[in-house]
Protein backbone atom coordinates (compact mmCIF):
# COMPACT_ATOMS: atom_id res chain seq x y z
CA UNK A 1 0.00 0.00 0.00
CA UNK A 2 1.27 3.59 -0.89
CA UNK A 3 1.35 6.84 1.65
CA UNK A 4 -1.29 8.12 -0.52
CA UNK A 5 -3.30 4.76 -0.10
CA UNK A 6 -2.97 4.88 3.57
CA UNK A 7 -4.32 8.50 3.89
CA UNK A 8 -6.95 7.70 1.60
CA UNK A 9 -7.74 4.55 4.10
CA UNK A 10 -7.31 6.91 7.00
CA UNK A 11 -9.48 9.69 5.95
CA UNK A 12 -12.33 7.26 5.13
CA UNK A 13 -12.21 5.48 8.63
CA UNK A 14 -12.36 9.07 10.22
CA UNK A 15 -15.16 10.13 8.78
CA UNK A 16 -17.59 6.40 9.95
CA UNK A 17 -15.27 7.24 13.14
CA UNK A 18 -16.66 10.69 13.35
CA UNK A 19 -20.90 9.52 12.81
CA UNK A 20 -19.91 7.35 15.73
CA UNK A 21 -18.50 9.56 18.03
CA UNK A 22 -21.42 11.74 17.12
CA UNK A 23 -23.84 9.43 17.84
CA UNK A 24 -22.66 8.66 20.90
CA UNK A 25 -22.66 12.70 22.28
CA UNK A 26 -18.99 13.06 22.13
CA UNK A 27 -18.84 16.51 19.39
CA UNK A 28 -15.79 17.66 20.37
CA UNK A 29 -14.25 14.04 19.40
CA UNK A 30 -16.18 13.72 16.33
CA UNK A 31 -14.87 17.34 15.45
CA UNK A 32 -11.46 16.25 15.28
CA UNK A 33 -12.01 13.10 13.12
CA UNK A 34 -14.27 14.99 10.73
CA UNK A 35 -10.95 17.62 10.52
CA UNK A 36 -8.55 15.10 10.31
CA UNK A 37 -10.99 12.96 7.52
CA UNK A 38 -10.46 16.64 5.21
CA UNK A 39 -7.15 17.10 6.08
CA UNK A 40 -5.66 13.74 5.45
CA UNK A 41 -7.55 14.19 1.65
CA UNK A 42 -5.99 16.97 1.22
CA UNK A 43 -2.66 15.73 1.93
CA UNK A 44 -3.25 12.65 0.01
CA UNK A 45 -4.35 15.57 -2.93
CA UNK A 46 -1.24 17.20 -2.58
CA UNK A 47 1.06 14.24 -2.16
CA UNK A 48 0.22 13.88 -5.68
CA UNK A 49 1.25 16.85 -7.08
CA UNK A 50 4.43 16.31 -5.38
CA UNK A 51 3.77 18.44 -2.37
CA UNK A 52 4.60 17.94 1.87
CA UNK A 53 3.89 19.84 4.71
CA UNK A 54 5.13 19.99 8.18
CA UNK A 55 2.07 21.84 9.65
CA UNK A 56 -1.58 22.53 9.37
CA UNK A 57 -1.41 26.07 8.59
CA UNK A 58 0.97 25.69 5.93
CA UNK A 59 -1.30 22.88 4.11
CA UNK A 60 -4.09 24.58 4.61
CA UNK A 61 -2.88 27.47 2.98
CA UNK A 62 -1.13 25.50 -0.04
CA UNK A 63 -4.28 23.83 -0.54
CA UNK A 64 -6.29 27.08 -0.82
CA UNK A 65 -3.55 28.68 -3.34
CA UNK A 66 -3.29 25.41 -5.47
CA UNK A 67 -7.00 24.15 -6.00
CA UNK A 68 -9.25 26.70 -4.69
CA UNK A 69 -7.65 30.12 -5.88
CA UNK A 70 -7.03 28.38 -9.52
CA UNK A 71 -10.79 27.18 -9.95
CA UNK A 72 -9.56 23.80 -9.97
CA UNK A 73 -11.94 22.35 -6.88
CA UNK A 74 -14.82 24.51 -6.00
CA UNK A 75 -13.32 27.02 -3.10
CA UNK A 76 -15.94 26.18 -0.85
CA UNK A 77 -13.95 23.02 -0.27
CA UNK A 78 -11.33 25.28 1.33
CA UNK A 79 -13.18 27.21 3.14
CA UNK A 80 -14.53 24.35 5.17
CA UNK A 81 -11.09 22.87 5.71
CA UNK A 82 -10.51 26.42 7.33
CA UNK A 83 -13.67 25.89 9.40
CA UNK A 84 -13.29 22.20 10.20
CA UNK A 85 -9.50 23.41 11.83
CA UNK A 86 -11.44 25.87 13.54
CA UNK A 87 -13.55 23.77 15.06
CA UNK A 88 -11.11 21.25 15.93
CA UNK A 89 -9.30 23.62 18.04
CA UNK A 90 -12.26 24.65 19.65
CA UNK A 91 -13.19 20.78 20.56
CA UNK A 92 -9.61 20.29 21.42
CA UNK A 93 -8.57 23.11 23.49
CA UNK A 94 -11.56 24.48 24.71
CA UNK A 95 -14.28 23.20 28.02
CA UNK A 96 -16.79 23.27 26.98
CA UNK A 97 -16.31 23.96 23.13
CA UNK A 98 -19.49 25.35 22.22
CA UNK A 99 -19.69 22.67 19.37
CA UNK A 100 -23.76 21.45 18.43
CA UNK A 101 -25.21 18.95 16.71
CA UNK A 102 -25.63 21.31 13.99
CA UNK A 103 -21.92 22.36 13.55
CA UNK A 104 -21.02 18.47 13.56
CA UNK A 105 -24.06 17.58 10.81
CA UNK A 106 -22.98 20.80 9.00
CA UNK A 107 -19.07 19.49 9.00
CA UNK A 108 -20.16 16.06 8.50
CA UNK A 109 -21.58 17.12 4.88
CA UNK A 110 -18.42 19.19 4.34
CA UNK A 111 -16.26 16.59 5.19
CA UNK A 112 -18.63 13.92 2.90
CA UNK A 113 -18.50 16.52 -0.36
CA UNK A 114 -14.72 17.45 0.48
CA UNK A 115 -13.34 13.45 0.29
CA UNK A 116 -15.76 12.74 -2.91
CA UNK A 117 -14.22 15.72 -5.11
CA UNK A 118 -10.65 15.16 -3.80
CA UNK A 119 -11.44 11.17 -4.68
CA UNK A 120 -13.04 12.61 -8.20
CA UNK A 121 -9.97 15.02 -8.88
CA UNK A 122 -7.16 12.24 -8.54
CA UNK A 123 -9.53 9.29 -10.04
CA UNK A 124 -9.60 7.46 -6.81
CA UNK A 125 -12.34 4.21 -6.64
Amino acid sequence: MTGRAALWQKADRYLRSATLLAADGDLDSAASRLYYAMFYSAEALLDAEGMSFSSHQALISAYGQRFARTGELDPRFHRALITAFNRRQLGDYLAPSGLTADDIDDMRADAEAFLAATKRYLKVP
